[in-house]
């Protein structure tokens, strides 16, 4: 069992005796205050906090980190508060201690909205102090390694959680050694069965393998020996989780998987590494297409190595990792590297965490944008991802993207006012969709226009969370500024209909009718008008009870005007689809706003019983835009029928949504046309060019 003077021994390494003292004072106050508390397991409690002290030890952090991790429970589990920390142990140590902490005095509705909740806090700890995410870190990998205590049902819920964001999450930091344990504890605990027949099965590949292993590797060394090349070559294993993936992603039995050999060859400096590459170049024969240079170009967490795969003896696939000391160590502890030589000046240990911070800076613009935690997480869980995709600016700057990327996602990357204002784009000089996946290498040309906004449905094809998070919060903003305008809109319309202007309500009018609707604010109310949770005429009729509503006009309801400018929250039926000049009438739907459809719509005579949620409404004297309708065409079946039709329409300033061929018989279709058009008068003058056309049988307009 692990002792407070075990450890001790292990800091004397590297700390300072004050240091070593200060954080055994942390472990006797933790003691004191967990005293009489035991684990699941039986132990004392103080054993967890000393064993995760003892994780970061090894990792070589600082005295104030380990402080933390002696005391990460205290303020969960003891009721001893921050104030009380900060006065014995200073600042740092307490803002470490709140970080990791829990958040225990919310109720919340479910589990994943609990664990949401804890992670935001976590992120916004991270963003002052990166220890946070470490001694986190430590402590879900010491909870891993003492799973078994836990029943089954809670075993699977933290080992789940371990896969879905702590395994990234190292990953994303570049801990690689912390990202394996923790993907083959998480395996074993979701499913046991599946982990030891896997493992039963490794061992006996292994012992098969062997053999061959020794000969691949003899054959590297003495090449490189030969050219006076200094190099340690070792044989890599694949991990039990990461052979799991791959045989459910890619469809592959194991044998597949096991055919490939893998080695790791490691060098005194950068130079070396690209030396190597062309020794054992000219030693088996290279796959063409597998070479990746992450040296030149490192990933996202700082990795760096040069990755080539080759066809050796017998034909086996070999897969190469060639990199220098820093690179492995870098590779295996990933930001822990950059405190365990942060005495040091070394470049790619600092750009290593300066990533890591452009990377938790990233989480914090992610979440001011998202609306709630859910949100948020989902937006982490998508950016935690383990592929990268680099591309090149106009400029020549290098873009890191998640793999999938689409130039919307690279505008978004760029600045958030790009990915708002883009209209199309250019890879390597030619015009092309938005939705078209990035590829590495690739030269993106973003296309920006004044007054452009994001459309709904990038939110199909956007994968990073920057994109996302950026696309859902202007939609958002944009929304509530569209439902205030239209609840004012339609509040002021009712009041009218009393004799009440809305602009020169008396304060304590103003005041009473948002107690009585109980509201903060006038904007809230106009807000949930406009999103139609309320109806305008029932709230107006709360500041005079007695009055009779009853328009100048004779009507319920004086006209609301509409226009084709209206946004998301004024939205056009397609069971009738509406245009200027058809009588039309609006419904109001919860959560959608005004939806407008043809006055004679079937779909609209049940709603009509309940005058509340019906609005009359009337076009502007002047609408612009374009509007779909439906027309159904009858014709003689001829060749090129619908290429004429095309022809015929689009000369009439209309465009063609889609089109729709029904065969009736051998002689005659029917065509289903969906056409934008301005108005009644461009459709009639649409459907008589298309009547007088000799094939043509009958044209109607399509109604529900």
């Amino acid at each position: 069992m692990q002792t407070i003077e075990a450890l001790s021994h292990r800091l004397s390494s590297y700390l300072e005796p004050a240091q070593i003292n200060l954080v055994k004072r942390a472990y006797y106050y933790a003691e004191q205050a967990h005293d009489g508390q035991k684990r699941r397991s039986g132990e004392a409690y103080i054993t967890h906090p000393l064993a995760v002290a003892d994780i970061l030890a090894q990792m070589h952090m600082d005295h104030q980190s380990l402080m933390a991790a002696m005391l990460h429970d205290v303020i969960e589990d003891t009721g001893i508060s921050k104030k009380a920390i900060s006065k014995q142990f200073g600042d740092s140590v307490a803002d470490l201690v709140d970080g990791v902490s829990k958040l225990t005095q919310f109720e919340f509705e479910s589990h994943a909205e609990k664990q949401a909740e804890n992670f935001q806090k976590m992120a916004l700890a991270m963003a002052n102090d990166l220890r946070v995410i470490l001694v986190k870190l430590a402590d879900r990998l010491h909870n891993m390694r003492t799973l078994g205590a836990m029943p089954p049902d809670k075993k699977r819920r933290i080992a789940k959680e371990t896969l879905e964001i702590y395994a990234p999450i190292a990953h994303r930091l570049g801990m690689n050694d912390l990202r394996m344990e923790f993907e083959d504890r998480g395996f074993y605990a979701m499913y046991p069965l599946r982990a030891t027949r896997l493992q039963a099965a490794l061992k006996t590949a292994r012992g098969n393998r062997k053999e061959l292993v020794e000969q691949i590797q003899t054959s590297i060394e003495k090449r490189l020996q030969r050219e006076n090349l200094i190099a340690v070559v070792v044989g890599r294993e694949k991990h039990l989780f990461s052979i799991y993936e791959k045989m459910r992603q890619k469809k592959k039995d194991f044998k597949e998987i096991m055919d490939v050999y893998a080695f790791r060859i490691i060098v005194d400096s950068v130079d070396s590494c690209y030396r190597a590459l062309g020794i054992i170049h000219n030693l088996y024969k290279p796959v063409a297409g597998e070479f990746k240079d992450y040296i030149a170009i490192p990933k996202a967490n700082g990795y760096q190595s040069l990755h080539t795969v080759l066809v050796g003896m017998h034909g086996v696939p070999i897969e190469v990792q060639i990199r220098t000391k820093e690179m492995d160590e870098m590779a295996n502890n990933g930001i822990a590297a950059h405190f365990l030589y942060k005495s040091n000046s070394d470049e790619s240990l600092s750009s290593s965490h300066n990533r890591a911070r452009q990377w938790v800076q990233g989480l914090l613009e992610m979440q001011r944008r998202a609306g709630d935690s859910l949100e948020f997480i989902e937006n982490v869980k998508i950016d935690l991802f383990p592929d990268e995709v680099y591309v090149f600016t106009p400029k020549g700057k290098i873009v890191e993207l998640p793999h999938g990327a689409t130039p919307v996602d690279f505008a978004y990357a760029v600045h958030t006012d790009i990915g708002n204002a883009c209209v199309a784009c250019r890879i390597n000089g030619r015009l092309a969709p938005l939705s078209q996946p990035l590829q590495s290498g690739q030269k993106v040309t973003i296309i920006t226009a004044q007054g452009a906004q994001p459309n709904p449905h990038w939110l199909n094809f956007a994968v990073s969370g920057k994109a996302r998070s950026a696309i859902r919060h202007y939609l958002k903003n944009q929304r509530h500024h569209q439902s205030v305008a239209l609840g004012r809109r339609m509040l002021a319309r009712a009041l009218a209909d009393i004799q009440l202007d809305l602009d020169r309500l008396e304060p304590d009018q103003l005041q009473r009718l948002l107690q009585l609707t109980q509201m903060e604010t006038l904007e809230d109310l106009l807000e949930d008008i406009g999103l139609g949770n309320r109806i305008a005429y029932a709230v107006a009729k709360l500041l005079k009870p007695d009055a009779e509503i009853k328009a100048k006009s004779g009507s319920i309801y004086s006209p609301l005007t509409i226009d084709s400018s209206e946004g998301m929250l004024i939205t056009f039926a397609r069971c009738c689809r509406p245009i200027p000049g058809d009588p039309i009438i609006g419904h109001i739907s919860s959560g959608k706003g005004l939806v407008i459809h043809q006055d004679t719509c079937r779909n609209i005579a049940e709603i009509r019983n309940n005058p509340e949620k019906i609005s009359q409404v009337s076009w502007a004297p002047s609408v612009s835009g374009e509007f779909l309708v439906d027309v159904r065409v009858e014709v003689e079946s001829e060749r090129g029928i619908i290429a004429t039709l095309a022809t015929r329409i689009t000369e009439q300033g209309a465009s063609i949504e889609h089109i729709n061929v029904q065969e009736r018989d051998a002689h005659n279709s029917v065509i289903h046309l969906c056409i934008g058009v301005h108005n009644r008068v461009h459709l009639a003058n649409i459907m008589r060019r298309i009547r007088n056309m000799s094939f043509v049988i009958r044209i109607s307009r399509s109604k529900n």
